[in-house]
């Protein structure tokens, strides 16, 4: 924990001296306190206690050289104050200005060349805002995006050149659309594809490479198109689908990853 921390330093690595700070006031009247809440010190909890305490004097602290220091301060700060901190060179400090400013301030952090920026701001935006994100570089990023966003736009995201991606797309975008992804090069994406597909339309993948998805099509395919799986190359899919032919049917846990 910060506070077991048996020292006070600032952000430069020099002791923090009480009797030169201008908040001696603040300290006699218990509103600060050295290796408790103070603006001066260099830890993070200690920055932020001091701003809880005293919330009114965090605009004065929005230039601060300290990057801890005005990213608090970003968050107690009068809004009319932050727009700037949107160009700060921090990423912290970009973000705590970001979540308290309108949205039309903060649309150009989609660009941000800070991954973690991009994936905040991806968490709080709408759907017409988001489209342009669909093709960010980083594919968390999109992930995110991609369990967000309404299914009737995850059309956009069908190719997206990562699996993982394409798995929660799988999972989410409307059934018309799963058959064009039935073919996906990804196994565990045509899986999630077999999960949700019509019975009727689950011929498609009775041939599938991978077993788990053929074990999938066997457990819930027509009884007369069941046949060719009955002798399957693998013993579970064979079982399910003898089993399903004879009226018997048990299903088997969850698939390995």
């Amino acid at each position: 924990m910060m506070d077991d921390i048996d020292e006070a330093r600032d952000w430069r690595g020099d002791e923090v001296d009480c009797a030169a700070c201008t908040h001696q006031a603040l300290a006699s009247a218990g509103a600060c306190r050295l290796k408790h809440a103070c603006v001066n010190d260099r830890y993070a909890r200690r920055i932020d206690r001091f701003f809880n305490w005293n919330p009114g004097l965090a605009n004065s602290y929005i230039a601060h050289p300290h990057f801890e220091v005005r990213a608090i301060a970003a968050k107690h700060a009068s809004v009319f104050l932050l727009p700037p901190l949107l160009d700060d060179p921090e990423e912290t400090v970009r973000w705590n200005a970001a979540r308290r400013l309108p949205k039309r301030l903060v649309l150009r952090l989609r660009t941000d060349v800070h991954r973690e920026v991009r994936i905040r701001i991806a968490s709080v935006l709408d759907d017409a805002e988001l489209m342009p994100m669909m093709a960010d570089a980083d594919y968390y990023v999109r992930l995110v995006i991609a369990r967000r966003v309404a299914p009737s736009l995850l059309v956009h995201m069908i190719d997206d050149e990562e699996a993982e991606v394409r798995r929660i797309v799988a999972q989410r975008i409307p059934r018309d659309w799963l058959l064009r992804m039935a073919s996906d090069c990804d196994a565990r994406v045509r899986l999630e594809i077999a999960q949700r597909l019509a019975p009727e339309l689950l011929s498609r993948l009775r041939n599938d490479p991978d077993w788990r998805v053929r074990y999938e099509v066997a457990s819930r395919i027509a009884v007369g198109e069941i046949a060719e799986l009955a002798d399957d190359g693998d013993g579970l899919v064979q079982d399910m689908a003898r089993a399903r032919a004879t009226g018997r049917q048990e299903r088997l846990g969850e698939f390995p990853a």
